[in-house]
């Protein structure tokens, strides 16, 4: 897997050296002398991943980070600190700024090109996400970036699996003051635990005993519904080489024994803000998906979801030769409700009809707003006998009661005309159906309104 990597330093020889390494494993690397272009560069675009010295003459590492993060349109972009400071304080104040790893000078290039391959595939997995929830910003949904940005990383939950009585308590009790940690002892629990336990992020020790704890990283991958859930590696020195691998096989991030308690807390932090980041975008783009098929005013889909699933719905009826019906319905003189009450008793109406409506239809019905006071419904598995009697109970139902408009301080007596066709088989589609649908609608207007009638074909 290759990405743009930005290399910063001020040092010559060690950006040259950085450059040469990256190339050779034909990653495209873009270099910055200071902090500064390094800022101006990510505000590009122009990078995936950030490869930062710390000590630099003017902005230093730590504060670029900050800046990195702290801005939204920066803010997915992975940032490695690569520095000659090698103190555990070190590395806790480069993570507490926002990086995402903290490697110490000289890093190998084993370790190294693990961690950027693990950062890439991470950010492209991010990527559209992070794109549909830009969109989604423009119409005015809530700014996943925005929150992304202020997250703390604490209260989180985190599933602990250890096997080790000990290891288990030191770590449950570092995190204990900001995350809520679950410990299971059990490998072969740990996946369900993890599936069903709705976690931020998974600790597992690489020293489980009898059980290979990378085939549970890789099954935890390998679920849909853990997909995306950060795993943190904790591993004894002499396992570095396991610690590689577990970096192919998507673990997230790792640390060494002995553990710094702070450093521990810092990097579940990073990780519990990145599945929040993650969620957030996520549930931007199942809003942003929802509006581009439902009808933002009555909650049924819109036309665009009815074109894209009409002809589907025919050719299946076609292919297995089952009826299928569809019913065009409109409210009766809504022009008037509009011009005597004003819009939004009209939309009161349009909501409250469009509530009745789906009380009539069965799940496996398509309802559709079609526009205006025009709506559809689809039925599958449905002759044109069943299709007129619920055709009535919509029209029963919309008239058994008065439409209560103003937040109830006036009411309305509301009447719809409904026209009723039926499939006619593998010659027939979707636009021949909703016309002859139409066409009876038409009928049922033009003799009084209030009243269903049915295609005569």
């Amino acid at each position: 897997m290759t990405a743009r990597i930005l290399v910063v330093d001020d040092v010559a020889a060690n950006v040259k050296l950085l450059e040469d390494r990256l190339t050779a494993e034909y990653f495209d690397v873009v270099t910055a002398p200071d902090g500064a272009t390094a800022l101006e560069l990510c505000a590009r675009a122009q990078c995936d991943i950030v490869l930062l010295d710390v000590m630099m003459p003017g902005i230093d590492g730590f504060e670029v980070c900050r800046r990195l993060k702290a801005d939204p349109k920066t803010h997915h972009i992975p940032v490695v600190i690569i520095t000659a400071l090698d103190q555990p304080s070190d590395r806790v104040r480069g993570l507490e700024a926002g990086a995402d790893d903290f490697l110490t000078k000289p890093a190998s290039d084993v370790a190294l090109f693990a961690r950027v391959r693990s950062l890439a595939r991470l950010k492209m997995l991010g990527d559209e996400l992070r794109l549909r929830a830009q969109t989604t910003r423009e119409i005015g949904m809530s700014d996943a970036l925005m929150e992304a940005v202020s997250d703390t990383g604490e209260h989180g939950r985190v599933l602990l699996v250890d096997d080790r009585e000990l290891s288990s308590a030191r770590i449950r009790d570092a995190l204990a003051a900001t995350q809520s940690v679950d410990v299971e002892v059990e490998p072969h629990e740990a996946l369900f635990r993890a599936a069903d336990g709705d976690y931020d992020v998974a600790v597992v020790s690489l020293s489980l005993e009898n059980f290979d704890a990378l085939r549970l990283c890789a099954q935890i991958r390998s679920l849909e519904r853990t997909r995306m859930l950060p795993i943190l590696l904790i591993a004894d020195p002499e396992q570095h080489s396991r610690v590689l691998r577990g970096l192919e096989v998507g673990v997230t991030d790792y640390l060494m024994r002995p553990i710094d308690a702070n450093e521990l807390v810092a990097r579940v932090r990073t990780q519990v803000r990145r599945r929040r980041y993650t969620e957030r975008l996520r549930a931007n783009l199942q809003t942003s998906m929802e509006l581009a098929i439902t009808d933002g005013l009555t909650g049924l889909h819109n036309r665009r979801y009815m074109e894209m699933h009409l002809q589907a719905l025919l050719d299946q009826a076609a292919s297995r030769d089952r009826p299928l019906s569809a019913l065009v319905v409109d409210i009766d003189f809504f022009k008037k409700v509009n011009d005597i009450h004003g819009h939004d008793a009209g939309d009161d109406v349009l909501r409250e009809f469009s509530r009745r409506l789906k009380a009539s239809v069965r799940g496996i019905d398509l309802a559709v707003r079609l526009g205006g006071e025009e709506f559809v419904v689809v039925m599958p598995e449905t002759d044109g006998a069943v299709a007129r009697i619920v055709a009535e109970r919509i029209r029963t139902k919309t008239a058994a009661a008065p439409f209560q408009i103003r937040g109830g301080e006036a009411t309305l007596e509301v009447t719809v005309s409904v026209g009723v066709a039926s499939f006619l088989g593998a010659e027939d589609d979707a636009g021949a159906l909703l016309k002859r649908a139409d066409v009876a609608l038409y009928r049922a207007k033009t003799d009084g309104r209030n009243r269903v009638a049915a295609d005569a074909a």
